[in-house]
């Protein structure tokens, strides 16, 4: 007899197999003797009480055992299989991949960057030297934003696809089975590179290509129907199913299709700063205790306040994280924040920021780039603030609000430096103001939030794409040119690694509709 179930146990509970088995003996009546096996289907912390508690669904197993969880899929051989071509190796391009070979489709990865092993190299030197690879940085390079920025897989895209298709292949891939499990999962940038290691030698032996250090110069097309691409080094690459998915920083390829008249258009975004306190102080919040204690991980937060009319929220929040410098070519700031596995670093960051709408930025209603114009300039102005060489323009959390500068800044996670600076004088009006607003009001939400021991970090300006790549809700190709699958964040469609997934296996299986 298989009993479905759910239970609240104490944390110290939570692994501890016989704990449990007497409280599922409890709720279902049957004696302890005769429970065999559980399995847990979904757990989260429930803080809201005194008492710290684990909510746990889980599957109780009576005079039975549970069969052995599988994770790994058989991929059928596609070399001489028909070419979809991918430009982008982030979480769209690499799960579509997958989902080709599912189909009987040979996919073509084309990444501008670095594998994950290279990748190492370029981010050392952009964290102690301030220099940029453009080529190779947090965003671009094999795993996309996603591998060395986190790992988060908590998402609310649950009508978009199968989240649990894409955590299985987590799994399947070498990620912890906690994934399958945890309310908020997350796999950590120390593991993250392994696992991105593993789907692409899945990729390789199924006959997949992934070519690295490629990028893409041209879109090739014919008679309104995409023919292929071609690369900075003059190679052709010939498909009828391009799957683009770049990234949210991929800015040249807007402009590169806006100068083939391929239609792209301007989005509204989020912008604002990353601001992190002592880890400390958010576990003694949200956990109503002076010390979280062993068995309690670190912990998260998630604030969301209206002011004027518009949204100011917090966003990819990194418990026991560290901030990022993630620029995608000199002369600018960007700021991003991750966390290890076991999130064991003494600060909690999260980005603060507020909507930024079409109506906000003057200019010709017509220009597809106008937002992204005004990211850059807030970029540049943060870079010139901060000193350059990517030290960071930063502000105490009471002396921003009260409009002081920060007589110091204090200890902080972001590795080449900050800069005691007036935020006011790097922020947009609108944006400045809001959160000035905002800040004292989550102090009240959340005790211990409003602090002077809080530092403010500019910017974080790549919450998500100023540009939209357009595409049919239904066949999932570009309105104008047939054959092109416009896919994942830098499309406009997706926002963090499950989303982008699964909208890559989207796009791949309407690639397939096409080709097959």
């Amino acid at each position: 007899m298989i009993t479905e179930i759910e239970i609240t146990c104490l944390p110290q509970e939570r692994d501890d197999e016989l704990a449990l088995k007497k409280l599922a003996s409890q709720k279902i009546k049957v004696p302890l003797a005769r429970i065999s096996a559980l399995k847990t289907i979904k757990r989260s912390i429930d803080a809201r009480g005194k008492q710290v508690l684990y909510r746990m669904q889980i599957e109780v197993y009576v005079d039975e055992n549970p069969s052995a969880e599988i994770f790994s899929v058989e991929y059928k051989n596609i070399r001489e299989a028909k070419p979809v071509l991918i430009v982008g190796a982030g979480p769209a391009g690499l799960f579509a991949a997958l989902r080709c070979i599912q189909l009987g489709l040979k996919p073509v990865i084309i990444e501008r960057g670095k594998n994950v092993k290279d990748r190492r190299r370029d981010l050392a030197v952009l964290n102690k030297e301030g220099i940029v690879n453009p080529e190779s940085n947090y965003c671009f390079g094999e795993g996309g934003a996603g591998t060395y920025s986190d790992g988060k897989l908590y998402t609310r895209s649950t009508k978009r696809g199968n989240i649990r298709q894409v955590l299985n292949t987590f799994a399947a891939h070498g990620a912890t089975k906690d994934i399958l499990v945890d309310a908020r999962p997350h796999i950590g940038t120390n593991k993250l590179p392994q696992i991105i290691t593993a789907i692409r030698e899945t990729i390789q032996n199924a006959g997949g290509e992934i070519h690295f250090n490629t990028k893409v110069t041209s879109f090739l097309t014919l008679f309104s129907k995409i023919i292929g691409i071609k690369t900075a080094s003059g190679e052709t690459f010939k498909s009828d199913a391009v799957i683009l998915a770049t990234g949210h920083s991929a800015q040249d390829i807007y402009h590169l299709l806006h100068q083939q008249n391929i239609l792209v258009e301007a989005k509204p975004f989020a912008l604002g700063v990353r601001i992190e306190h002592p880890q400390e102080i958010i576990d003694q919040s949200q956990y109503h205790c002076a010390a979280r204690g062993e068995y309690l991980p670190p912990s998260y937060y998630s604030l969301v306040e209206q002011v004027d009319n518009r949204g100011v929220f917090s966003f990819c929040m990194c418990p026991g994280g560290i901030i990022a410098p993630c620029a995608t070519k000199a002369g600018e700031i960007v700021v991003n924040g991750w966390s290890p596995s076991k999130r064991n670093n003494p600060f909690a960051n999260s980005g603060t920021v507020v909507q930024i709408n079409l109506e906000d930025v003057k200019g010709d209603e017509n220009d597809p780039f106008r937002l992204l114009n005004f990211q850059q300039q807030i970029e540049k102005a943060a870079f010139a603030a901060g000193g350059e060489n990517q030290i960071a323009p930063a502000q105490r959390m009471v002396d921003f609000v009260e409009g002081r500068i920060s007589a110091d800044l204090p200890v902080n996670s972001y590795v080449p430096g900050t800069k005691s600076v007036a935020l006011k004088e790097v922020l947009p009006d609108k944006v400045f103001y809001r959160l000035k607003e905002a800040l004292p009001r989550f102090g009240k939400k959340m005790k211990g939030y409003y602090t002077n021991e809080a530092i403010l970090v500019g910017v974080e300006s790549r919450t998500s794409s100023p540009v939209k790549i357009p595409r049919d809700k239904f066949s999932y190709q570009h309105p104008q040119i047939s054959g092109l699958f416009p896919c994942g964040e830098g499309a406009g469609f997706a926002g963090g690694i499950i989303s982008a997934a699964i909208d890559g296996i989207n796009c791949a299986e309407a690639a397939a509709k096409v080709l097959l």
